[in-house]
């Protein structure tokens, strides 16, 4: 039994770093933050090309310099619309049209990834400090919750064909986590009951965007996304499920008027 936890130190201690990092970057918001999403976001966008590419240092490193420096005109420069489009694109595309297999999957990957980076400084520009740390929080909570109840509950798995090791108990232990997240939010600031069930989606898209990763991994026949990060494997590993909860809520964000939700 011991076994299921021989990995709870590692874990705890580089999640307490990285969670470090990340809390200062979002209470300093501004340029520390938007350093910060441009820095992952290519590190992630390299980890999905070496997944697919193979271990090729050079093509995968000047992919990541491309994506840090496009991705840097678009939050820190006024681009026009056409030029927007053009920008995202670029990576995707050049990327696909130079590997020799899963250019989809790389194309689908570059383009959610930037996306998502985009859509979390502008998250934190619009919305400010507050409403940030509600969508980090839950998909911190959904990890972190997910984890444990999985691992003490154990039983049926959510998806094992793709994912082996996640359980019904962990999925809908994270959403409970979530719930509470949101919960507690009703508790001070002027958002309505229906950040709960919100909070619970966006939980749910998190663990989608983990899905989505592992059935990449799966795919290219790797265990983890790189080795960067002792106990978790790489950026795109521990990020995986704020890339699906961030494309979401910027999806709701630009698209919708929640009833009850008042960003």
């Amino acid at each position: 039994m011991a076994g299921n936890w021989d990995d709870l130190k590692v874990r705890m201690i580089s999640g307490a770093a990285m969670a470090a990092v990340g809390i200062v970057a979002i209470i300093a918001g501004g340029v520390w933050f938007q350093m910060l999403t441009v820095f992952v976001t290519a590190v992630m966008v390299w980890e999905c090309w070496i997944m697919i590419r193979g271990a090729s240092p050079t093509s995968g490193m000047l992919m990541a310099a491309a994506v840090a420096s496009i991705l840097s005109a678009q939050v820190f420069g006024g681009t026009q619309s056409y030029e927007f489009i053009a920008l995202f694109l670029a990576v995707p595309v050049l990327g696909a049209a130079v590997l020799p297999r899963e250019r989809v999957t790389f194309f689908i990957f570059a383009l959610g990834i930037q996306l998502a980076g985009y859509g979390l400084v502008h998250f934190r520009i619009e919305f400010g400090f507050t409403w940030l740390l509600w969508l980090v929080s839950i998909v911190v909570v959904t990890d972190i919750a997910g984890y444990f109840a999985g691992k003490a509950l154990g039983g049926p798995k959510f998806w094992p064909a793709i994912s082996p090791k996640k359980t019904w108990s962990g999925t809908i232990g994270g959403w409970a986590g979530a719930a509470v997240v949101g919960f507690i939010f009703t508790l001070f600031t002027n958002a309505g009951v229906s950040i709960i069930l919100l909070s619970v989606v966006i939980s749910f898209a998190g663990q989608m965007g983990d899905i989505a990763e592992s059935a990449l991994k799966r795919r290219q026949g790797v265990k983890d996304s790189s080795a960067l990060i002792p106990g978790h494997g790489g950026l795109f590993d521990r990020f995986d499920a704020l890339l699906g909860a961030s494309l979401f809520m910027l999806a709701v964000a630009v698209g919708f008027n929640v009833p009850g939700v008042a960003f």
